[in-house]
C-alpha cells in the first residue's frame, strides 16, 4: 500500500478513536449522553470509511451506517454481523443534535452505543493490513 493511502486510513481512524474517547468522556461524570451517542455513531462512520478507503472505494458524503456498510458487505459478507448496530447508531448522527420534543438517550442506550462502536472499530482494525492500523 503507498504511503499517502496508508495515511489517509490513519487519519481516519485516528478520528473514529478521539470519537470513541470523548464518548466515554461525557459519559464519566456529568453524563452528556446525547453527545455521547452522537460521538459513538461518528466513530463507526470515521472507521467504516477507513475500510473504504482501504478498498479503493470512493464515498459518497453520508452519516448513514446502513448504506455505507452495505458497500462493505460487497467487499467482506463479515459486514453482516453489522447490521443491527448500524440501523442503531444511524439516528444518533442528527437525532439529538438540536432540541426536539424528542426523547433523550437513557444511559443504558449510550452504554450499548458505545459497546457496538467500539466493537465495529476493533472489527475494522482488525481487517486492515498492519501498516494502517493504529
Amino acid at each position: 500500500m503507498n504511503k499517502a493511502k496508508c495515511k489517509e486510513i490513519l487519519q481516519w481512524l485516528i478520528k473514529s478513536k478521539h470519537d470513541l474517547g470523548a464518548a466515554d468522556r461525557l459519559m464519566e461524570h456529568d453524563p452528556y449522553l446525547d453527545m455521547a451517542v452522537f460521538h459513538c455513531q461518528q466513530a463507526a462512520e470515521k472507521a467504516i470509511k477507513a475500510y473504504l478507503i482501504y478498498r479503493d472505494f470512493v464515498f459518497d458524503k453520508t452519516h448513514n451506517l446502513n448504506a455505507l456498510l452495505a458497500i462493505c458487505i460487497t467487499f467482506d459478507a463479515q459486514f453482516r454481523q453489522w447490521e443491527e448496530a448500524a440501523e442503531k447508531l444511524t439516528p444518533y448522527a442528527t437525532e439529538f443534535r438540536y432540541p426536539s420534543n424528542g426523547t433523550e438517550p437513557t444511559k443504558e442506550e449510550a452504554q450499548e452505543a458505545i459497546t457496538m462502536a467500539k466493537a465495529i472499530v476493533d472489527f475494522i482494525i482488525q481487517l486492515l493490513p498492519d501498516e494502517a492500523k493504529l
